[in-house]
């Protein structure tokens, strides 16, 4: 097969390009961009373009496909050209299918806890020995491609996003894969510049549910209220499993789960942790893995990557850094770690970067998110709204969003002032973002706040 991607350096399109060619495909690709470690990656694998920039050219008539990525625009002339050729062109969640579609596949579908049950799977299954196949949004530690294909497994792992597939497929990504088994974690309102309203977004899932396969399974989070009108409304269509937060206490080192009887002790922590843990259990039985096999496989799971990740400890002093951006990410981060560390200061930073956490109207969305950190600080830069071309927002509207429990700042600086200046000696330092806080070096941060106490 000889593959071609348009815009080969995105997060997703780069490990779906090296995964193919590791499949013996002949691959081929362009962007007008490319940063590491997409560029690294692809360059080991030999598949680098030569040169920045589309070009027509490379698109001719041996190519069996083109895959398209979001980053390129609907008028990209590699795309004119391979429309022109008749080349079938794709968009990636559509060529994953095209991958699966004689196998068995598990998509995990929610609006957050996407990747923490992916990776909890992935962890069970590797443990256990068995073959899948899989595609996973995040880079995970111990993985150097987020994407494997091969024609031996029978079973494919899928991160179920509900953002858009291509600039010429409007449909939400999941919406591609015809899962046989497929979960739905919460569901909180989530890109609003696709989704307009919330009732719009809810029909998202609704449309995944329609397309799992018949007789297949969906499980579902029954401690959410519009995931639970989810898996009652089909259940007689299709065989639907519930699952909750199991019981459980925390520990010195993590938790100890309690279940049927057994207690089983974990580095994970926090009811949301829990709660994805209990997801991921119910897919593993829906595949043959056995709940007690299951947890103790679970048992040296350190979190996904930037999900309540460790960056620095000393003493009474923690630091971790999480991808929170969303209000319903934001709370459950914040959440957990206070009911982890309930003798502790904690100390919350969360940053306002993606387009919806932006938006003047989605604000109030934010209210009390950050309710159980004792002090907390909310950052935003007026360039990136600016760049993103939203109405401008004022530090007065943040806080009023956020219920008025937060300082709020612009600069960079006064993130790390309002960090240097708290009582370190009793705490857990949070970083929530779904980028850097403009520059800020976290395990730089770590060691400094550590060579401090």
């Amino acid at each position: 097969m000889n593959v071609h991607f348009i815009a080969i350096g995105g997060s997703a399109m780069h490990n779906l390009a090296i995964a193919l060619s590791r499949k013996g495909y002949k691959v081929s690709g362009s962007d007008d961009e490319i940063f590491e470690p997409s560029k690294t990656r692809l360059a080991k694998q030999g598949i680098l373009p030569k040169n920045i920039g589309w070009n027509a050219d490379l698109i001719h008539s041996e190519l069996d496909a083109v895959i398209l990525g979001m980053h390129a625009r609907a008028d990209n002339p590699e795309l004119q050209k391979a429309k022109e050729l008749n080349i079938p062109v794709f968009s990636y969640p559509e060529y994953l299918y095209e991958q699966s579609k004689n196998k068995i596949r598990v998509v995990i579908g929610g609006s957050h806890g996407k990747t923490t049950i992916t990776s909890m799977l992935l962890h069970a299954i590797n443990k256990i020995g068995l073959n899948v196949d899989y595609m996973v949004g995040a880079q995970l530690e111990g993985y150097d491609c987020m994407v494997k294909l091969s024609e031996e497994a029978e079973i494919m792992i899928l991160e179920g996003d509900e953002y858009l597939s291509s600039p010429i497929d409007r449909r939400p990504k999941f919406h591609l894969y015809k899962p046989n088994i497929a979960i739905i974690s919460g569901i909180a309102w989530d890109h609003i510049n696709v989704f307009p309203t919330f009732e719009h977004y809810i029909d998202q899932f609704d449309v995944f549910c329609q397309l799992i396969e018949p007789n297949g399974r969906l499980v579902y989070n029954l401690e959410d209220a519009e995931v639970l009108k989810l898996g009652e409304k089909f259940s007689a269509r299709i065989n639907t499993v519930p699952y909750k937060t199991p019981d459980f206490e925390p520990t010195e080192t993590g938790t100890t789960l309690h279940y049927e009887g057994k207690d089983y002790p974990l580095s994970i922590f926090g009811p949301h942790n829990l709660q994805n843990l209990m997801g991921a259990l119910r897919l593993g039985e829906a595949i043959g893995i056995q709940s007690e096999n299951f947890l103790n496989a679970m048992q040296d799971f350190k979190g996904a990557g930037k999900r309540l990740q460790k960056v620095a400890e000393k003493d009474n002093f923690v630091m971790y850094k999480d991808f929170a951006h969303s209000p319903s990410k934001l709370m459950a981060t914040t959440n957990a770690v206070k009911h982890q560390y309930q003798s502790r200061k904690v100390i919350a930073c969360m940053e306002l970067h993606t387009f919806s956490s932006l938006k003047k109207e989605f604000l109030p969305h934010y209210l009390n998110s950050m309710a159980k950190a004792d002090v907390a600080l909310v950052y935003y830069n007026p360039e990136v709204v600016k760049h993103k071309k939203l109405e401008a927002i004022t530090n007065e509207q943040v806080l009023e969003g956020f219920g008025g429990n937060v300082v709020v700042t612009n600069k960079t600086s006064e993130v790390l002032d309002f960090i240097y200046n708290q009582d370190i000696s009793n705490s857990v330092l949070l970083m929530m973002s779904s980028g850097t806080f403009d520059g800020i070096n976290y395990e730089e941060l770590g060691n400094e706040l550590i060579g401090n106490l």
